[in-house]
């Protein structure tokens, strides 16, 4: 089998055999609108998902909100048992294609799966292009319920070097680039929905998240990724890169973009913004 280290289309995902793939349903709400009504992925998910599929809670399989009070934002990175634990549970094993899917094109809290994953170093991890609508308009079948996996023993360890915790980390020198996910208006600060202040770090350019992506709702060709994240990065090398976002959620999605445009080797700030306004005193850039 073929391996999928960043996009795959509904048709080769139809056409994997099911016990050659774990499929991984993503679907939520990073924002936290969901939180007036915390069970409505698991609902909208048991409703109806794609044959085989898994459920992760963006909150508590995919995120430590245990840890919020620590600095590291409104979605903590979860501990290395926990997701090994997580894993465990859905069956996964060492060699098993991985393919995470979100209800539509935007793959958020997907993207966020398949960066966990490579941080764990597992490379064999795709997202869903256009995710759960383009399965639809391809009429592929849904399946009802919940699928339970023969669960397996699991224990991967974090590469480091991937992720930013420090906030002191971003005035190293050489300082990193930052590159800002959230959409144009909460970077400048004319809005902020969420976080306790607008506005963006110091120095960071903003690429929002959504411009990766093509008016179908797929991701834009490689090629074209690779010219506009060249325009924003200008001489700056993808290994220098840093993505954030509003929680570190977002900013995967820059990351896979890059990924999927041969651009390798960027990081992700983990706390992001809402992670940088938990100290009063750190700097607040507008514009």
């Amino acid at each position: 089998m073929s391996l999928h280290t960043t996009l795959i289309d509904t048709a080769t995902l139809a056409a994997l055999p099911p016990d050659e793939v774990l499929i991984v349903d993503c679907r939520a709400d990073p924002a936290g609108a969901g939180a007036a009504d915390p069970d409505k992925a698991g609902r909208e998910y048991r409703e109806g998902h794609i044959p085989g599929a898994v459920h992760a809670s963006l909150e508590h399989d995919l995120s430590d909100l245990g840890r919020q009070d620590q600095g590291l934002g409104r979605h903590p990175l979860p501990l290395e048992r926990a997701f090994s634990a997580v894993l465990g549970r859905w069956g996964w094993r060492a060699g098993l294609q991985v393919v995470a899917y979100d209800a539509g094109s935007s793959a958020l809290a997907a993207a966020r799966l398949w960066w966990l994953l490579r941080l764990a170093g597992v490379q064999q991890a795709a997202v869903l292009d256009g995710g759960l609508a383009a399965w639809r308009e391809a009429g592929l079948p849904l399946e009802a319920g919940t699928v339970q996996r023969t669960p397996t023993d699991v224990d991967l360890r974090f590469d480091a070097r991937q992720a930013i915790t420090d906030h002191a980390a971003l005035h190293a020198d050489p300082a990193p680039m930052l590159l800002d996910a959230r959409a144009a208006a909460r970077y400048r600060g004319d809005s902020e929905p969420l976080d306790r202040a607008a506005g963006h770090v110091p120095g960071a350019r903003n690429r929002p998240y959504a411009d990766n992506l093509g008016s179908d709702g797929r991701f834009k060709p490689p090629a074209r990724l690779r010219d506009e994240f060249s325009a924003v990065l200008g001489d700056t090398s993808p290994e220098k890169v840093v993505h954030m976002c509003g929680s570190g959620v977002t900013a995967c999605h820059n990351l896979l973009a890059m990924e999927y445009a041969g651009l390798h080797g960027s990081r992700l700030y983990a706390p992001s913004w809402s992670g940088w306004l938990s100290d009063p005193s750190r700097p607040i850039a507008t514009g």
